[in-house]
């Protein structure tokens, strides 16, 4: 069952949207730069868009009904992501797989981009549409969220809560690289939301800067 929303969650929700519409302002003119860079660098769109899945808005209503806006049937929403495009265009029947730090699909101007996590600016727009919080667990795509909800029980669970840019399996842990790493993660973001609050999201934005800055903990 989705998580039932906690007194706290519109004060989580509103901190989460002003500090996005803050950033947007802020960072308005890098994004300009780096779309810019993108698109002399490589061929093909600076922003790159991607099905996401999202949280799951499904409510008890005696019947067993889901929610009718439902996209996807595993009881979940999807959404469009949005990132500064860091690869070089594939085909669209390209599958769905994880990318490594060292994944030869990645441009230079893309290598630098996720080094600092700059090609995340744009989901900052996913934050105000209300896709998204800034801090919440990370969205997958709907192809490898089937496969890791069959292989890890608790990996649907993650869906109680809208998914953020960051989190705090992101500001603790590197990449995934095997189901074990996944594990991990899916551990550290059911404990972000059984204690999810305001101050909560303050502190792992704060963590958020050094690894964007000095490029430490998670990618």
């Amino acid at each position: 069952m989705p998580e039932r929303p906690r007194a706290g969650d519109r004060a989580r929700r509103a901190l989460n949207f002003t500090v996005a519409l803050l950033l947007i302002v802020l960072t308005a003119p890098l994004m300009l730069t780096i779309a810019i860079l993108v698109r002399l660098t490589s061929p093909g769109p600076a922003i790159y868009h991607q099905p996401r899945v999202g949280i799951d808005r499904r409510r008890n209503r005696g019947n067993g009904s889901l929610n009718p806006r439902r996209l996807f049937d595993c009881g979940v929403q999807i959404f469009t992501i949005y990132k500064f495009r860091t690869m070089y265009v594939s085909t669209p029947e390209a599958p769905q797989t994880w990318a490594s730090g060292s994944d030869p699909r990645i441009t230079p101007v893309g290598r630098v981009l996720r080094s600092f996590r700059l090609d995340e600016l744009p989901q900052l727009f996913n934050v105000l549409k209300g896709d998204m919080n800034i801090v919440g667990p990370r969205p997958e795509q709907p192809d490898i969220f089937a496969d890791l909800s069959g292989d890890l029980r608790q990996y649907r669970a993650r869906q109680r809560v809208l998914p953020g840019i960051t989190g705090l399996a992101q500001v603790s842990l590197p990449y995934d690289s095997d189901l074990d790493s996944v594990r991990r993660k899916v551990k550290m973001d059911l404990e972000y939301i059984r204690r999810r609050s305001a101050a909560e999201d303050l502190v792992i934005m704060a963590k958020t800067m050094p690894v964007m800055v000095l490029r430490k903990g998670s990618k």
